[in-house]
């Protein structure tokens, strides 16, 4: 079983948490399916779609509770990326943490492998 990761906004989530599922952020919403990224994924999406961003969340899931919703497609540079095609609901979640913005980017908790 391996665990796959939303970063989105912590006000985001909440909202998820509060509705029961999370419907996806507009660019999501945009592309018709949720973009989430494997560990080894995390830091580089942090890096390219939230740079400087302060106030997110790291939202980790199984990635076999989505049956056939989660699909791997090759993304940047042929990487194989877990997107969703569907809704996250909130209960699912393993964990969610929030996603601190140190002086050199993101700091991920010591538990998530690169």
């Amino acid at each position: 079983m391996a665990l796959i990761y939303k970063i989105c906004p912590a006000d985001a989530w909440r909202e998820a948490e509060e509705k029961g599922t999370f419907a996806g952020s507009a660019i999501d919403r945009r592309d018709g399916f949720i973009h989430l990224s494997a560990a080894h994924q995390l830091r580089e999406t942090a890096r390219r779609h939230f740079a400087g961003q302060e106030g997110l969340v790291l939202v980790a899931f199984e990635s076999e509770d989505f049956g056939a919703d989660l699909k791997w497609e090759a993304s940047r540079g042929g990487d194989l990326f877990p997107h969703v095609y569907g809704v996250l609901p909130a209960a699912s979640a393993r964990w969610a943490m929030p996603l601190i913005l140190g002086d050199s980017g993101h700091v991920f908790p010591e538990s998530v492998p690169e």
